[in-house]
């Protein structure tokens, strides 16, 4: 399924399991929404965050609002 999450698009693949956006521009206020959501796994484009911070701080975010996701920067 495809859904907008604050401007950027957000791939799910079955319910929850995998969560996926490919978009540019990824800063921390769409990861907390995103993380929210609780996924099983995200996956995130390597060049997509909006700075070198958010990439880092991506971690962080997940593991205190959805410790049990996996998560890849391809």
């Amino acid at each position: 399924e495809k859904h907008s999450i604050d401007g950027k698009t957000v791939f799910f693949v079955d319910d929850n399991a995998l969560a996926a956006c490919f978009d540019e521009g990824i800063n921390e206020d769409f990861v907390k929404n995103l993380a929210a959501k609780k996924p099983l796994r995200v996956v995130f484009r390597d060049d997509g965050f909006a700075s070198d911070s958010v990439k880092i701080n991506v971690e962080q975010i997940f593991k205190l609002k959805s410790p049990f996701t996996d998560i890849r920067v391809i």
